[in-house]
C-alpha cells in the first residue's frame, strides 16, 4: 500500500512525513525536487507481538506501508498548472494525506487558512482529472466506434458514464461525491483519478493548539467529512521530534501532552479504514508475520497474498480467531477445544484471523 503525503509550501508535509516514518528528510521547499520522498514504514500491531511471544518465531514480519512526499510548487495549485509528472507520482497513491497549514510562520506572508488550501488542492485534482475524462472522452467519440459488437458496446458504457460525471468534475467538485454504482467505481479505477481516491486530511496544528485537537477534527468531519474521508489534527513538528526516540522514551512524553497513541498508529490505522484494509495472520515457529487485505476478502484471496501457489492449490483453510488462539495458547490446544475451523475458498476472512493454507502442491 502506497499512502502519498500532499500540501502546500509551508504546511509541514515533509515534517509530517518525517513523523509517520521516523526518518529525518530535509524540511523547505527547495522548487526543484523532482522526486518524491519515499519511506518503507512497518505497521504497528500489538496482535502480531503477543503471537511473536507465544510462537517464538525465528522471524516476526509486520504489515507495511510505503509512504510518499511529494513537494508541490507555491502558487501552482488551484491554477491547473502542477506540472503532470509530479501528479502522475500522485496518482500511483492508493490514499493521500492532504497536509494543511493551520499555524503561523514567519518564513511566509500567507495567512494560515485550511479551508483555502483544500480547496485549492481539491481544485487542482478536479482540474487533472478533466483533463484526463475529456481526453479519453474525445478518442472514446472516434476510434470508440470501431471494434466488434461487444467492444462498442462497452466503449458506449465507458462514454456515458464519462459524461455523466464530466458536469461534477466541471464544478470543481470531487469524484468521492458523486454516488456512482460499484460496477461504475470498478470502471473508473483503471483511471487513477486523483479526486476518487480515499483521503485523510491532516491538519498540522502547533503544540499551543493541541489541546484542540478533537475539536478541530470534529469541525472537520462536519464541513468536509464523507465516504472515503478523515480527518486528524496532530502537531507535526512536535510529532517528528518524538519520532526519534525509541518507544520506552516516547511515551512519557506523549502522556504528558495528553497524546493517546502517536501519529504513526494513529494515522495507518484512520488509513486502514478509509481504505478497508484489515490484517490476517500466520503463525509457526518459523515465522510469525501479518498480511494485509480487503474488507470482503476470501480464503482464497488470502492464500493469494501469501503466495500465488497457494492460491492455485488452495484446498482449506485452517483458521482461528486471535482472541481464540491467545485463550488456547497454541494451534493444538485450538484444533482439541474445537476452536479451529476447516474453511473453503469462499470463506470471508475476518480482521486477526490466523490462517494456515493447505494446498496440493502438484497442481
Amino acid at each position: 500500500m502506497q499512502v502519498t503525503i500532499i500540501g502546500l509550501p509551508g504546511s509541514g508535509k515533509t515534517t509530517v512525513f518525517n513523523a509517520l516514518t521516523g526518518v529525518q528528510a530535509e524540511t523547505g521547499f527547495s522548487g526543484g525536487r523532482a522526486a518524491p520522498n519515499l519511506a518503507v514504514v512497518k505497521v504497528p500491531d500489538d496482535r502480531l507481538d503477543r503471537l511473536a511471544n507465544l510462537f517464538h518465531p525465528r522471524k516476526v514480519v509486520p504489515a507495511d506501508v510505503t509512504y510518499a512526499d511529494v513537494a508541490i510548487p507555491a502558487g501552482a495549485a488551484g491554477e491547473g498548472t502542477v506540472a503532470p509528472d509530479l501528479l502522475a507520482q500522485v496518482r500511483n497513491a492508493d490514499a493521500l494525506v492532504h497536509v494543511l497549514r493551520a499555524f503561523d510562520d514567519a518564513a511566509t506572508d500567507r495567512p494560515a487558512d485550511s479551508w483555502r488550501d483544500l480547496e485549492e488542492l481539491d481544485l487542482e485534482y478536479a482540474v487533472a482529472d478533466l483533463g484526463v475524462l475529456q481526453k479519453r472522452l474525445e478518442k472514446l467519440r472516434t476510434t470508440g466506434r470501431h471494434g466488434s459488437p461487444s467492444e462498442r458496446d462497452a466503449n458506449a458504457l465507458e462514454e456515458a458514464l464519462l459524461e455523466r460525471i464530466e458536469p461534477h468534475l466541471a464544478q470543481g467538485h470531487p469524484l468521492r461525491t458523486l454516488a456512482l454504482e460499484d460496477d461504475e467505481e470498478k470502471r473508473l479505477r483503471g483511471y487513477r483519478f486523483l479526486t476518487q481516491k480515499p483521503i485523510l486530511v491532516l491538519v498540522n496544528v502547533d503544540e499551543a493548539r493541541l489541546s484542540q485537537a478533537a475539536a478541530i477534527e470534529e469541525e472537520g468531519r462536519a464541513r468536509y467529512g464523507g465516504r472515503q474521508v478523515d480527518f486528524v489534527a496532530l502537531a507535526g513538528k512536535l510529532e517528528a521530534e518524538i519520532a526519534q526516540l525509541s518507544p520506552e522514551d516516547a511515551r512519557p512524553f506523549l502522556e504528558e501532552l495528553g497524546i493517546a497513541e502517536a501519529s504513526r498508529g494513529r494515522v495507518i490505522r484512520l488509513t486502514y479504514a478509509l481504505l478497508g484494509l484489515f490484517s490476517f495472520f500466520t503463525a509457526g515457529e518459523d515465522e510469525c508475520r501479518a498480511w494485509t487485505l480487503r474488507q470482503g476478502a476470501t480464503a482464497v484471496d488470502a492464500a493469494a497474498a501469501i503466495h500465488s501457489d497457494l492460491a492455485r492449490g488452495f484446498i482449506r483453510a485452517e483458521v482461528v480467531t486471535f482472541e481464540d488462539m491467545m485463550a488456547c495458547g497454541s494451534t493444538a490446544e485450538a484444533r482439541r477445544r474445537g476452536l479451529l475451523r476447516s474453511e473453503g475458498k469462499a470463506y470471508e476472512v475476518k480482521a486477526g484471523d490466523v490462517i494456515e493454507v493447505l494446498f496440493n502442491v502438484a497442481r
